[in-house]
């Protein structure tokens, strides 16, 4: 009976950790699909402990598995019980927390995917209001935080192009003077969580 709730407790601590590797990257989707605002990146601190986030949960579901296969073992033996196993203790159990923290961990590198493209047609009339400013940006950690980013800035009237980078930690953005300021575009970005340093 331990080894079966040391099995169960595995297999959600393995779950917990493996959502927790993506958790910059979860509510910032959740909040664009629930049609919310909010901090997205109140959870970025936790990016440096993404490796051994992951690290850890392979390591709990493995165990998991193991004792699985253990008391599989065990229940070779020619005893009579007719007694089911629990849900926690089926193979389908731990197949679906296998996939969904397989999901979990690679979740930064799809999660743009849930932003839609919505960067508006601008009719041109004079080039000479045109500008480009590369803003810093404090808190990036993937490609969700860029497609993030591009999207609350590509809402803004008078976006000609946005561009982020994570690695770079920046975000260029070319607009029209005569239409929005260098403050509304700051705002903007500010207002994901992400913070701008220096507009450059």
């Amino acid at each position: 009976m331990k080894t079966e709730s040391t099995s169960k407790k595995a297999a959600f601590t393995g779950l917990f950790a493996a959502i927790a590797a993506s958790s910059c990257c979860i509510p910032p989707v959740i909040a664009l699909i629930a049609g919310l605002g909010g901090s997205a990146s109140m959870l970025s601190w936790m990016n440096p402990y993404r490796p051994y986030l992951i690290g850890f949960a392979v390591i709990a579901i493995g165990y998991a598995w193991y004792n699985y296969f253990k008391l599989k073992n065990t229940d070779d033996c020619d005893c009579d019980t007719d007694e089911k196993p629990k849900w926690y203790q089926t193979k389908g159990f731990l197949i679906g927390i296998t996939i969904f923290a397989a999901f979990s961990i690679n979740f930064p590198y799809y999660a743009h995917i849930f932003y839609p493209d919505n960067k508006k047609e601008v009719v041109i009339v004079s080039e000479s209001n045109f500008k480009t400013i590369s803003f810093s940006v404090e808190g990036m950690t993937c490609a969700s935080c860029e497609a993030h980013i591009k999207h609350v800035v590509n809402e803004l009237e008078g976006i000609i192009n946005v561009d982020a980078s994570f690695e770079n930690r920046n975000a260029e953005v070319k607009f029209d003077t005569s239409k929005i300021s260098k403050e509304d575009i700051e705002s903007a970005i500010n207002s994901t969580g992400y913070k701008v340093i220096n507009p450059i």
